[in-house]
């Protein structure tokens, strides 16, 4: 059985990020013929250079990428169709998908959150208006009863050969020297924030090092203007006080992963970075993408409320005031304050993160679990290449 993935890149790498990831794993680990159409391939090549972003086709790690442009070219539809995050489908695409028998099995893949009513959701349907379609609604969850977070058979073993065999020679590869004494290493990914400048400054002014990793994003902006130094350009090393700021190149997937496992603390953003700094297990800062009317900070809280179980009350709080600052949710917002005592709790943080990928793995994994939904919504009654290696 065939799969199409529709994605629409919206004003992130987030959306096209986890497209990706799930594509690539249900064609390696699944062996599934999957289409991916992306509407804007130079984004999509940021994150992952092998795509050429001039070829309307093309074929990589066993995925087949097209353009999604109009006219939307005569093809047909796949027997799973997956709109990323809400897209909507090409009119003509989904006319060509009323007129198959069986019809495709539809699957709106809605955005991550730990958010209780998920779990009520999941799953699903909700008929086409007009046509004999039916779409079901495939949530994304930490817990059971969702559709589980994404994560590679051979995550945690890569993880475990980097963390014995990889650390050094990543950071040799990036122009990191060796640690000095006390020295704390933290990776800074977000969207424009109010509370960095404060941030910056109480790493400029602590008692120990702190060496920052920018990759390339939005946020060298306000790097620039903490700095005074308008004209930034990565790769790049600045100084303040006890800070080191090294800015670095835009990442691939597997390279900001990478990123991710080597440093005590990880500043990410958005939806794909959060889970990918989870499976890290370090300490993470969520940055969440901002919504109107603060409907986001609903979404902080929910995996806040989740995350903190297992840890001290003082860690808890330490934890939640940091990311209520970061994410301009608390009442007497204080960047430097939050931080500092979150410095406090980083080695209980940090074994709290190593256990929460255990729990991470309860709610099963998201490409395993499309899987198992297609297959019992197909109404397959043979294997048809979609029983669960």
């Amino acid at each position: 059985m065939t799969w199409d993935i529709f994605c629409n890149v919206i004003d992130n790498y987030g959306d096209i990020g986890v497209a990706w990831r799930l594509a690539r794993q249900l064609a390696t680990e699944y062996a599934l013929p999957v289409r991916l159409w992306v509407d804007d391939l130079p984004v999509f090549a940021r994150i992952w250079p092998e795509i050429d972003p001039a070829r309307d086709a093309q074929v990589c790690r066993g995925v087949e990428v097209r353009r999604w442009g109009a006219p939307f070219p005569d093809v047909a539809p796949a027997g799973v169709v997956i709109e990323a995050f809400g897209c909507e489908l090409p009119a003509a695409y989904l006319a060509s998908m009323a007129r198959q028998t069986p019809s495709p099995v539809w699957i709106n893949l809605e955005y991550l959150s730990a958010e209780p009513w998920v779990r009520s959701h999941h799953g699903l349907p909700s008929p086409h208006p007009r046509l004999p379609l039916t779409k079901y609604f495939f949530f994304p969850g930490y817990e059971p009863g969702t559709g589980g977070v994404l994560a590679e058979r051979d995550l945690i073993a890569r993880r475990a050969a980097f963390l014995r065999d990889g650390i050094e020679p990543f950071w040799a590869s990036v122009g990191v020297p060796a640690r000095v004494p006390g020295e704390l290493r933290v990776s800074l990914f977000a969207y424009e924030n109010p509370a960095l400048p404060a941030l910056l400054t109480a790493w400029a002014q602590g008692a120990r090092p702190v060496t920052c990793l920018v990759p390339e994003s939005k946020v060298l902006a306000q790097v620039a203007a903490w700095l005074a130094a308008p004209d930034l350009h990565a790769p790049a090393v600045y100084r303040r006080g006890r800070l080191t700021l090294r800015l670095l190149p835009f990442m691939d997937q597997d390279a900001y992963d990478r990123l991710l496992w080597a440093c005590d603390v990880n500043f990410v953003r958005g939806e794909d970075s959060c889970v990918r700094a989870q499976w890290a297990a370090r300490p993470l800062v969520w940055h969440v993408y901002p919504q109107a009317d603060d409907a986001h900070h609903a979404k902080l809280e929910a995996l806040l409320g989740l995350y903190s179980r297992g840890l001290s009350d003082a860690a808890a709080q330490a934890l939640a005031g940091m990311w209520r600052t970061w994410n301009g949710a608390s009442a007497t917002p204080d960047g430097a304050r939050a931080w500092y005592r979150l410095d406090t709790f980083l080695p209980e943080l940090e074994r709290h993160a190593e256990a929460w990928c255990g729990r991470l793995t309860q709610a099963g994994n998201l490409a395993a679990n499309l899987v198992a939904f297609v297959k019992t919504h197909a109404g397959l009654a043979r294997d048809d290449g979609l029983l669960l290696k």
